[in-house]
């Protein structure tokens, strides 16, 4: 059975995208079950939202391939002289980066940087990017486009700028207090133990900004986006500009596109649409979200167990309460390693280093899962009281 190709295409799919897979098994069980009349399914999916996710995929990768984060990082960290600077620097750059290219970039990003200066510097680098995980998470819930939820629950809820920015403040300022608390603390005794930054130091990083007209395009791309996010301009014409940009400018970039994050979203929607046409479901739900405190711990329970994206897909189908469940979902974040999928992307950079191979380093699990909870625990309370 193992050598049957089919099949073990199939495992492979199922443990490269379990997300996607359970997305997509979802949707086919809730069509089964209700037999929909074929016009449910485009009107359950919401293609703004997965126009500008698309489009900011796009326009984020752009920017990556000019390395301007990368030199930013080079440019920064040569100011450190020591070592609780470092951590603090760190932190920021990938706390307010990621409220502008998600959390995910923002760790793709900074991750290896950070490795790279630890492993030439001697330290070991588990705290620090625990750190800069905590921090991608909790700085990504300040904006709209800082994550895959926040952009949905922006549209789905038509939540007004202030309104959103209002919400996602109660979890973003006590972050900046609660982070630097953490740092000031785990370098209480190295804090001035000096580490100078030379060009040495990050010679292997080979930072090249490239610019030019294409660096000129790509920011009116990030503009016609943010203008579409806030409901400035129509997602088609956002669309038709992006799609004509790329293509006159690097056509690879279409490629570069995680359009799994597209399907897991499509199916999420067609399994919300269809599940609810289920009277006794729906009423089940509905009644089980009725209050803002049920729909916070739904919205933080259903991120430890099936992540923060998928939770808000399927609970916003079921509750009009957008507010408490931005929030949860934001701070559900933080806890279980699959909270967030972004904390996977740290996981897998930091286990394939020396470092986590080296016989009888530090658990990386054991750290982070203690820090997540601690903040969870912080974060949701005080976001909730707020």
């Amino acid at each position: 059975m193992k050598n049957f190709w089919p099949f073990g295409a199939a495992v492979r799919f199922i443990k490269r995208e379990p997300v996607l897979f359970a997305a997509l098994l979802l949707a086919i069980c809730a069509s089964a079950i209700t037999r929909p009349q074929p016009s449910l399914y485009i009107q359950a999916i919401d293609f703004r939202t997965l126009a500008i996710l698309f489009c900011l995929m796009i326009t984020i990768k752009a920017f990556q391939s000019q390395n301007f984060l990368d030199y930013a990082a080079a440019c920064l960290l040569r100011l450190c002289k020591d070592r609780r600077s470092l951590y603090l620097l760190l932190a920021a750059l990938v706390f307010f980066s990621s409220m502008l290219v998600t959390n995910d970039v923002a760790l793709l990003t900074f991750v290896p940087i950070t490795l790279l200066i630890f492993r030439r510097l001697g330290l070991s680098p588990l705290k620090i990017v625990v750190l800069e995980t905590l921090a991608a998470n909790l700085g990504s819930c300040a904006t709209p486009m800082g994550n895959p939820q926040n952009l949905y629950l922006f549209s789905r809820y038509n939540f007004s700028a202030a309104d959103f920015f209002m919400q996602t403040a109660k979890i973003a300022l006590p972050s900046i207090f609660i982070l630097a608390a953490i740092i000031f603390f785990i370098t209480k005794k190295t804090h001035d133990e000096p580490h100078e930054f030379s060009d040495a130091t990050l010679q292997q990083q080979r930072v090249i900004v490239k610019t030019g007209a294409r660096t000129f395009f790509y920011a009116a791309e990030f503009a016609v986006c943010l203008l579409t996010v806030f409901r400035a301009l129509p997602w088609p014409a956002m669309l038709a500009f992006v799609a004509a940009i790329s293509i006159l400018c690097d056509a690879s970039l279409f490629k570069k596109v995680d359009y799994s994050l597209l399907f897991t979203f499509a199916g999420f929607f067609i399994f919300t649409k269809t599940i609810s046409t289920v009277p006794a479901f729906s009423d089940f739900m509905q009644s089980a979200l009725s209050s803002r405190l049920s729909t916070y711990i739904a919205g933080i329970a259903a991120s430890q167990v099936i992540s923060n994206v998928p939770a808000a897909l399927l609970l916003s189908g079921f509750t009009q309460d957008g507010a408490a469940l931005l929030l949860a979902v934001n701070a559900g974040g933080l806890g279980t390693l699959i909270a967030s999928m972004a904390s996977v992307i740290s996981f897998k950079l930091y286990a394939a280093s020396d470092e986590a191979k080296k016989p009888g380093s530090p658990s990386y699990m054991a750290t982070f899962t203690l820090w997540n909870v601690v903040l969870l625990l912080i974060i949701g309370t005080v976001a909730f009281l707020l």
